[in-house]
């Protein structure tokens, strides 16, 4: 059976936003042009937030400064679409604000509509935007040894995953890059160090993705309906689902290139 993308997907603010897409553009030693180049950062009264955006070693560690789905689920409510510097602000498919990305003020008032419609979220609250050195989780955990990175998810596997709870478990709870099709159930935790070619992009496969309780809220929502994270290992007997791949080369992939290992 031929291996292919299914589909593919980005989320322009960290653990945030969940977008489709047809084709993507891939930066070699970067990642998916547009992919969590945005973050939402908190307790900065005493520290400037251009410290973690310098260097990716300023920014390991520093989870406590990002707002995310795991210390903030009720921005789950809510998605965000990014075109052509436009960043807009939605919650169930309804737009509530855009603004042009590159405007400090303009960021500063996107910021301030969220405190406005989510009391649970405090000032100060600051946009940060970086296409250099995007908002992966790997530019900030200490626990790879690896920067930037794309997503990987078997399809499959999520379909396996939800045989085994007997429970609808939507793709979006973990906000991967690519899925693919043509692979069977939790094969791809057997590709761990190997070079793969996507259309003509090639890449390393670093690590399995370990989740958070994040996969916990159903999409759309802050209720954390299902608990994935013991059911990942009751059945598994690990936390993880997706690869962390590293990109060797640059250009262009489509929904529906092939996948060769």
């Amino acid at each position: 059976m031929t291996i292919k993308i299914s589909s593919i997907h980005f989320c322009p603010v960290k653990s945030v936003s969940y977008q489709t897409i047809d084709q993507c553009n891939i930066q070699k030693d970067i990642g998916l042009e547009g992919d969590r180049v945005f973050a939402l950062l908190k307790n900065i009264e005493k520290d400037n937030p251009k410290l973690i955006d310098k260097e990716h070693e300023e920014r390991k560690g520093k989870w406590n400064k990002i707002l995310t789905l795991k210390n903030t689920p009720a921005l789950n409510k809510y998605n965000f679409s990014y075109e052509n510097e436009q960043l807009t602000l939605y919650q169930k498919d309804q737009a509530i604000l855009s603004i042009n990305s590159n405007d400090t003020e303009e960021r500063i008032k996107l910021v301030n509509k969220i405190i406005e419609l989510e009391n649970s979220i405090k000032d100060p609250i600051v946009l940060m935007k970086n296409h250099q050195l995007p908002y992966f989780d790997t530019t900030i955990s200490t626990k790879v040894d690896f920067v930037n990175s794309v997503s990987l998810l078997n399809i499959e596997s999520i379909k396996d995953f939800r045989d085994k709870t007997k429970n609808e478990i939507e793709v979006q709870r973990f906000r991967g890059n690519f899925l693919m099709e043509g692979v069977n159930a939790w094969e791809e935790r057997n590709w761990i160090g190997k070079i793969i070619t996507i259309g003509n992009q090639k890449f390393h496969i670093k690590k399995n993705i370990p989740r958070c309780v994040a996969i916990n809220i159903k999409p759309e929502t802050d209720d954390k309906n299902l608990d994935l994270l013991r059911s990942l290992k009751e059945h598994y007997q690990h936390f993880d689902m997706g690869l962390y791949l590293v990109p060797l080369s640059s250009g262009k992939i489509t929904k529906e290139d092939s996948i060769r290992i």
